[in-house]
């Protein structure tokens, strides 16, 4: 899922609008033909992409959930999201080994940056930063709306995000 939202597959498909097969999709993208062939096959098997044979040959389409979740332009894209963790969070992965032995986080074999102040980690640089605020919005887009709607908020007309998911209500005044 990673890689295909890395390399815009979910975008390609909905750019195109039609079913593309695996050797349209890789000239599309400039990748190798098998190699693309089966990241479609592994999509398609975790129900992120249809398939459809004709003459024997599998045309590939988004289905419904990454139409609405992985496309980017999408609303409700959680694009972003799987940027930062592919980049991220997935890196730290590898670590797992070292972090259970020695009981802390692994940032500085993954990133070479200390992570005695995981925000300091995270803000390492501005991209990161524009990498981090995407992701979070990407969630406030998931959710937003109906935390916004569970409570009244009619005597307030102000909300500040303070970053770190703080944020404050500041009363008519």
């Amino acid at each position: 899922m990673f890689t295909a939202c890395e390399l815009g597959i979910f975008d390609l498909l909905h750019d195109v609008g039609e079913p593309l097969s695996a050797a349209g999709i890789a000239s599309h993208l400039c990748t190798n033909v098998d190699a693309t062939d089966r990241l479609l096959s592994t999509c398609a098997g975790m129900k992120l992409l249809k398939v459809e044979m004709k003459n024997l040959e599998a045309y590939y389409s988004n289905t419904d959930v990454s139409s609405v979740y992985l496309v980017k332009s999408s609303p409700k894209s959680l694009y972003h999201m799987m940027m930062y963790y592919s980049n991220t969070m997935y890196t730290c992965w590898q670590f797992l080994p070292q972090a259970v032995r020695e009981g802390k986080s692994q940032y500085e074999r993954a990133f070479g940056v200390s992570s005695k102040d995981l925000f300091e980690s995270i803000y390492r640089s501005e991209e990161e930063i524009v990498a981090f605020m995407y992701h979070m919005d990407s969630i406030w887009n998931i959710c937003g709306k109906e935390v916004i709607q569970a409570f009244d908020l009619s005597e307030f007309h102000t909300i500040c995000d303070l970053g770190g998911n703080i944020k404050i209500l500041i009363y008519n005044c």
